[in-house]
């Protein structure tokens, strides 16, 4: 009852029917563990800029049911996002490439277990977000500190370079500062 529910998805963001089997799993899912937020960790809206009819076929029809009950979308941007959609009201990054939010929900849940979500854009990691990193984690009281991006700091697949680069970056912040768990795309 009092733990903090959410969902992780990822490039995700094409309007087609594997995305909306997914988002009526997670509709069907949502009736049984009614999480109230969503993490994004990227590849939001896939094929060039964002166009108003891009959120619409590829985030707003596909998810109608769970916004519709008041789920919340918290957005990291991936390298085929357009960079203006940290202005897309609904993903919740209020103008902010990286950011950090306190989870929606019950306040039972959020006072008896103090978390924190950072929202990194790992396609952009440059110094003044790593600094703004350091500093942040340095300064939550939460128990719980949860990061989200979009491209992984270890893999074995054909992105090791970028990870060794990412993990060179992001590594001894995240030890350094007790982060609980890193999601990425």
């Amino acid at each position: 009852e009092n733990s903090v529910k959410f969902a992780v998805i990822g490039d995700s963001g094409r309007g087609n029917q594997a995305q909306r089997d997914v988002a009526e799993q997670m509709e069907r899912y949502h009736e049984r563990f009614a999480f109230p937020f969503v993490i994004m960790v990227g590849d939001n809206l896939y094929e060039g800029p964002a166009t108003a009819d891009d959120y619409r076929v590829k985030f707003e029809e596909p998810y109608a049911p769970l916004l519709a009950q008041g789920v919340q979308f918290f957005a990291a941007l991936g390298n085929h996002d357009d960079p203006k959609e940290v202005n897309y009201e609904r993903f919740n990054m209020r103008g902010r490439r990286y950011y950090r939010f306190a989870p929606p929900g019950n306040l039972v849940a959020r006072l008896t277990t103090p978390v924190q979500f950072f929202a990194l854009d790992s396609t952009y990691l440059d110094r003044e977000q790593l600094a703004w990193l350091d500093k942040e984690l340095a300064a939550s009281p939460a128990d719980w500190k949860i990061v989200f991006l979009h491209h992984p700091i270890y893999t074995s697949g054909r992105y090791r370079a970028s990870a060794l680069l990412n993990r060179g970056a992001l590594e001894s912040i995240f030890t350094t500062h007790h982060v609980s768990v890193v999601f990425s795309g």
